[in-house]
């Protein structure tokens, strides 16, 4: 059903072409695989459409394109890459170390690329003005952080305010489907970046508050930060499998009974 180990870098002829010269020299593929990749968009519908935690049953749609890439009930969900390197002209000069203390910088990026463009570093978010998808990008106390956004949504569903608030409580419609936090943490299989009783989010970086600024500011913290995030990835991307086999097994039962 789903190749966990399949990159959408690869679905995309020219993607590569000219990486290191986009994005002021920062590095970039030419196209966005959350809006270009078809197979991004099969895995996402085959993913997700299934019972809901408020009983439902959700049945993605694919449209031919980015304003109805998937639609259900009338949701409109765009994809969304929940995994972060900073590379932002702001952050040049911690990049600039950062290659310096690497063996193969170039290398060193591409392969985060291409491993968190698989299955385990996406989400689908409702896609509409001051989306969740944008907003998480542009509020400075999140900075593109995944964790962050979690911590928020967690924080949404005790009633708590957060530097997300406004736009989260937008989509309460989105958020009743999953009833509470567990509810929207196991539906995603993002049970390892909590704790095992949900009530805490299991940061990439040692974490206090809102206060503080999200990005890391040295090598060492850094590494550190990205080391988490393929960590994350690589279990939730186990837990994509574990679900697909577990599923393509109930079926293959159930056709030889």
């Amino acid at each position: 059903m789903i190749d966990i180990n399949y990159s959408f870098t690869d679905d995309i002829p020219g993607y590569w072409d000219h990486f290191w010269e986009n994005n002021n020299g920062l590095g970039a593929g030419n196209y966005d695989p959350d809006v270009v990749s078809k197979t991004l968009q099969k895995y996402h519908q085959e993913l997700w459409s299934r019972f809901l935690p408020n009983g439902e049953r959700m049945d993605l749609k694919m449209g031919g394109d980015e304003s109805d890439y998937l639609t259900w009930n009338g949701f409109r969900f765009g994809s969304d890459s929940i995994l972060v390197s900073f590379r932002y002209e702001k952050c040049r000069g911690l990049l600039n170390q950062v290659e310096k203390a690497v063996l193969d910088y170039h290398q060193f990026v591409e392969d985060f690329v291409r491993r968190t463009y698989t299955i385990g570093g996406m989400m689908i978010f409702p896609k509409h003005a001051r989306s969740i998808n944008q907003m998480r990008g542009c509020r400075r106390q999140i900075s593109d952080r995944f964790d962050l956004t979690l911590e928020c949504i967690r924080r949404y569903y005790l009633g708590e305010t957060s530097p997300l608030d406004d736009v989260l409580k937008a989509d309460k419609k989105f958020f009743d489907l999953f009833v509470n936090f567990q509810g929207f943490v196991d539906y995603f299989f993002l049970q390892d970046l909590v704790t095992e009783d949900y009530t805490r989010v299991r940061f990439f970086t040692v974490w206090q508050s809102f206060d503080e600024d999200p990005i890391p500011k040295t090598t060492e913290k850094y590494l550190e930060f990205i080391e988490k995030e393929l960590e994350f990835l690589e279990k939730r991307n186990r837990r994509i499998a574990d679900y697909c086999d577990s599923t393509t097994a109930a079926i293959l039962s159930k056709h030889t009974s």
